[in-house]
């Protein structure tokens, strides 16, 4: 039993008991992208990291995404929809403005018992959503609940900048978090921030209340993503090292400690400078931008899952999780798996 239980009374702890993932089946390569736009497989890679993403069809929707990701982690759980009290899906790209994208995975699944919502933190939204549900199973009010990252960034996409479209792809991933008295594991510490004067460096304007649907645009380019590269590269390695020392001092821990750091996947320099300041090895650094892309409050999900049937995790391990994105948010949990 990890120190930081030991110190605190609460009973109820919020352990992940199941994974799952899901990515559409078409693939767009960096060769792909040179015929479409001015650039090649060396450049992206060379500056991202990237060498593929999976790009979802017209009826493959966000909440599709999510349902699928979720049935998987369900399965890896031995629960079904109607065992579940809460669905929340970390996303950017919702089903639609409303309802929830959260609403159509509880039709899907059969969760009639289970109230919804959705978070929108851009890709901070998973790790936001993990402590959030964690506060809930600890005050004893949800037993299990299914936590979400799902996008369809791709639909939002400007395929005509080549220094933004090479970026993204579309997935999701889930969670099962159940609640388990004297555990001895689960989610152990959450630590999260936000600094909105920063929202110009990563946003995408329209059609909110400041743009909204029906009035005509001065930039018809802001219904897609607009980001600042330089500033969003130098804050996202800061805010991770800050999250993860943070954590890591708050529950006494060392990088011998920790059997795997598990960030947002935004590119692949930027994961390796803030390991570098960290002083990580990269065998406890998990990458797997080149496969996806960034995939926004998905790539969290997608890669714990990816990390856990690959066999790189065991019970009993700590993980951190760690994100940063638009807003600009960030945040991380320390959890014993």
């Amino acid at each position: 039993m990890h120190k930081e239980f030991e110190d605190c009374p609460l009973t109820n702890r919020a352990v992940i008991t199941g994974c799952g993932s899901f990515v559409p089946s078409a693939i767009l390569t960096n060769e792909d992208l040179a015929r479409r736009v001015d650039t090649s497989d060396e450049w992206i890679t060379t500056r991202t990291g990237i060498k593929s993403r999976h790009i979802t069809t017209d009826g493959e929707t966000t909440a599709y995404l999510a349902t699928e990701a979720a049935k998987r982690a369900l399965a890896y759980a031995g629960l079904s929809g109607k065992d579940l009290d809460l669905i929340t899906v970390a996303t950017i790209t919702p089903e639609m403005v409303f309802p929830s994208t959260a609403c159509f995975v509880q039709q899907s699944l059969g969760a009639k018992k289970a109230w919804v919502f959705d978070l929108a933190a851009a890709c901070s939204g998973f790790v936001y959503s993990l402590h959030l549900v964690q506060q809930l199973i600890e005050s004893g009010r949800l037993n299990n609940a299914l936590v979400i990252g799902a996008e369809t960034l791709t639909k939002i996409t400007n395929w005509k900048d080549r220094t933004s479209c090479i970026l993204f792809g579309d997935g999701a991933g889930a969670v099962v978090l159940q609640r388990k008295d004297n555990a001895g594991r689960g989610i152990i510490y959450s630590t999260l921030g936000a600094d909105g004067t920063y929202w110009e460096s990563l946003n995408c304007r329209a059609h909110g209340s400041r743009h909204p649907a029906g009035r005509p645009l001065n930039d018809p380019d802001i219904v897609y993503m607009q980001i600042k590269g330089r500033e969003v590269y130098q804050q996202a390695v800061r805010r991770i090292v800050e999250a993860v020392t943070d954590c890591m001092t708050h529950c006494g821990l060392t990088i011998n400690d920790v059997a795997m750091v598990i960030s947002h996947q935004m590119n692949a320099r930027i994961i390796e400078s803030a390991a570098k300041r960290l002083e990580l090895p990269p065998e406890k650094v998990f990458v797997n931008i080149q496969n996806y892309g960034n995939t926004s409050a998905a790539s969290v999900p997608i890669a714990f899952d990816e990390c856990m049937r690959q066999g790189r995790l065991k019970k009993g391990d700590i993980v951190i999780f760690v994100a940063f994105g638009a807003g600009v948010t960030w945040g991380a949990n320390i959890i014993e798996i």
